[in-house]
């Protein structure tokens, strides 16, 4: 399941473009361009987003009143401020108020995705901590990688952990159930986010990447070029071919 935003933003020009960057990462974005459509959003669809990015100087109202009015509906609510502001004594009203983070404009977007990712994970943490039961069945175990498509972790040969977009996750789960078939790159977009454009096929190539980057550690699998085609997800003949899904440990 995709983690759902509620992207409070009133600049057109970076509203467009954070929106469009954190949909390519794998994030479902509602974006509103004022308080009180967002509160009205949030209102409306009680429990439905896992976190609020929230822009302090907005036209109606300011996001810290927003965070306020949202807190008394639901105290357990994770939001981030994303804002000019940079004083300290705003940054640590925001926290005050209960912000999970604060950042300021201008910011690296990669360094953004990872804030969010980070206050996703630590919020799934407590769940199951909670003894919430969770969906199993996307987790998957191919040769010596572990993939927790849950949790956004891809553990491989026994390491560490290592943290994975969604995006990255739905590509290796995909990649594990064809091992040993050769891939279109074509037929990946369209089978995986519906659509075959220049920009996703340009993710694609950074997904790609990623993930070879880490399963470079693996004896058992790979990813490897196709030239012309696609990819191929090789699996070492000694594992058995196919992906087995796992319960949670």
């Amino acid at each position: 399941m995709r983690p759902k935003l509620l992207f409070i933003e009133d600049e057109t020009d970076l509203g467009n473009v954070v929106k469009q960057y954190l949909e390519i990462m794998g994030f479902e974005v509602t974006w509103c361009t004022n308080g009180n459509s967002a509160f009205a959003e949030f209102t409306t669809h009680k429990g439905k987003f896992d976190l609020l990015i929230i822009d302090i100087q907005l036209p109606d109202i300011s996001g810290f009143d927003l965070a306020k009015r949202i807190q008394q509906l639901n105290q357990e609510t994770s939001f981030l401020f994303l804002t000019a502001r940079n004083e300290k004594q705003d940054r640590l009203l925001g926290l005050k108020i209960g912000a999970d983070d604060y950042i300021c404009k201008p910011f690296d977007i990669e360094e953004f995705i990872l804030r969010i990712k980070n206050i996703l994970r630590r919020n799934s943490q407590t769940h199951n901590a909670l003894n919430v039961e969770d969906d199993s069945e996307d987790n998957v175990s191919i040769g010596d990688i572990i993939l927790k498509k849950d949790l956004l972790t891809l553990t491989i040969a026994g390491r560490k952990p290592d943290s994975i977009t969604l995006r990255e996750a739905e590509l290796l789960e995909y990649l594990c159930s064809h091992p040993n078939k050769i891939l279109k790159r074509e037929f990946i977009l369209i089978q995986l986010w519906g659509q075959n454009d220049y920009f996703l096929g340009r993710s694609l190539d950074v997904f790609i990447s990623r993930l070879r980057k880490l399963l470079k550690f693996s004896s058992t699998v790979s990813i490897d070029n196709v030239y012309g085609i696609g990819f191929i997800f090789t699996v070492n003949k000694n594992v058995k071919a196919g992906s087995q899904k796992i319960s949670n440990q």
